[in-house]
C-alpha cells in the first residue's frame, strides 16, 4: 500500500486577472489535504474508487473525461511504463468540492505522487514536473485553467506567479510574520469553468474596462507580495478590502460572498475578499489574535457552512 497526500489552496491576490497575465499570489492550506491509496489487487484493471461521491470505476471502462483515469493514463505516459495494473486507487478528501480550494488539483496531485512512490518514479515528484502533468488534468476541471492551482499544491509554497509563454514565472518567497486566515466557505459550489467564460466573455465585448480592472488587481497583487514580505497585515487588509471590489465590479461575486466579507471585515477583519473563481465557493477574512472568534463567529451567523483557519508562514 502507498499513501500520498497534496493540499488545498487560497488565492490570496489576483484570481481571474492571472488568466491574463497579470500576478497573484497563492498559499497552499496544508491542513486540509487529498489523500490517494494505491492498493495492489488481484483483480486486473485498475479500480478508481472515491466513497465520498459515490464513485467506482474500472480504469478500463472511463471515459477521456474523466479525471481520475486521465491522471492514471498520463502517468504512465510520463513514467514511461507499458501499462499499470491490478490495482485499488481510493480518493479521499478533506478539502471541500468545487469550494474553491483547488479540490480536483489536490486529488490529480496526490495521485501522481502516489503512483509515483509505488513504482518508484520518483523525477516525477519534482514540484515542476509534477505541475504540469497535474495542469493537463485541470483542464478537465476548468477549460482553460491559469495554471495556479496545480503550482500551489505541487510547491506547496506560498508563490507568486504570473502565467506566462513559454514558461510561468513562479516566485516561493518569504513572510515577514504569521499571518491569519479565515476560510469562510458558502456551501455553494463554484462552477469555475463557467465563471472563467462568462469573465472571458464580458472581457471580449469591452477589452478596454476590463483590462483596466485587471491591471488594478495586478497592481494590487504586487504590492501584497511585498507586504508579505514585511508583515505589513493592516496594509494587506486594505488591499484585500480592494480586490475585493475589482471582483465584484467583474461580477464574479455573489450575494453571499458579499455577507460573508461584510460580516467579517465588520466583526474586526483587517480585510476580506472572495478567493477562487467565486459565485459561490469561498473567501477569506485576515485575522488577528484578537479579532479571530469573534470573526469566526461572524462568518457563520452569516452563513458560512463552515469555517476554516490558516496560518501564512
Amino acid at each position: 500500500m502507498t499513501i500520498a497526500t497534496a493540499p488545498g489552496k487560497i488565492i490570496l491576490f489576483g484570481e481571474h486577472a492571472v488568466v491574463y497575465g497579470r500576478p497573484a499570489i497563492a498559499a497552499p492550506v496544508s491542513q486540509l489535504r487529498a489523500t490517494a491509496v494505491i492498493e495492489n489487487s488481484k483483480t486486473r484493471d485498475v479500480q478508481l474508487i472515491a466513497p465520498q461521491i459515490q464513485r467506482r470505476r474500472s480504469l478500463h471502462n472511463a471515459p477521456d473525461s474523466d479525471p481520475f483515469a486521465m491522471t492514471v493514463r498520463l502517468f504512465v505516459e510520463a513514467a514511461q511504463i507499458p501499462f499499470v495494473t491490478n490495482l485499488n486507487i481510493t480518493i479521499q478528501s478533506d478539502i471541500p468540492i468545487a469550494g474553491g480550494m483547488g479540490s480536483g488539483a489536490a486529488i490529480t496531485a496526490a495521485m501522481f505522487r502516489g503512483l509515483a512512490h509505488h513504482y518508484n518514479k520518483l523525477d516525477i515528484l519534482e514540484p515542476a514536473r509534477l505541475s504540469e502533468l497535474t495542469y493537463e488534468v485541470e483542464k478537465i476541471h476548468h477549460g482553460t485553467p491559469s495554471g495556479i492551482d496545480n503550482t500551489v499544491v505541487s510547491y506547496e509554497q506560498p508563490l507568486f506567479f504570473v502565467k506566462a509563454s513559454p514558461q510561468n514565472q513562479i516566485e516561493p518567497f518569504t513572510v515577514g510574520k504569521p499571518l491569519k486566515f479565515l476560510i469562510g466557505i458558502t456551501g455553494i459550489r463554484s462552477q469555475t469553468k463557467l465563471v472563467v467564460s462568462d469573465v472571458r466573455r464580458q472581457w471580449e465585448a469591452d477589452k478596454k474596462r476590463f483590462d483596466l480592472i485587471f491591471d488594478g488587481c495586478g497592481q494590487i497583487a504586487t504590492a501584497a507580495r511585498q507586504l508579505i514580505q514585511l508583515g505589513d497585515a493592516l496594509q494587506l487588509g486594505q488591499l484585500m478590502n480592494q480586490n475585493q471590489e475589482l471582483l465584484e465590479e467583474m461580477t464574479v461575486s455573489s450575494k453571499e460572498l458579499n455577507s460573508l466579507t461584510q460580516a467579517a471585515t465588520q466583526a474586526g477583519a483587517l480585510g476580506a475578499k472572495l478567493s477562487g473563481a467565486g459565485r459561490g465557493g469561498n473567501m477569506i477574512a485576515l485575522v488577528t489574535d484578537e479579532s479571530e472568534t469573534a470573526v469566526h463567529q461572524a462568518l457563520l451567523q452569516a452563513g458560512a457552512t463552515a469555517v476554516y483557519a490558516t496560518t501564512l508562514s
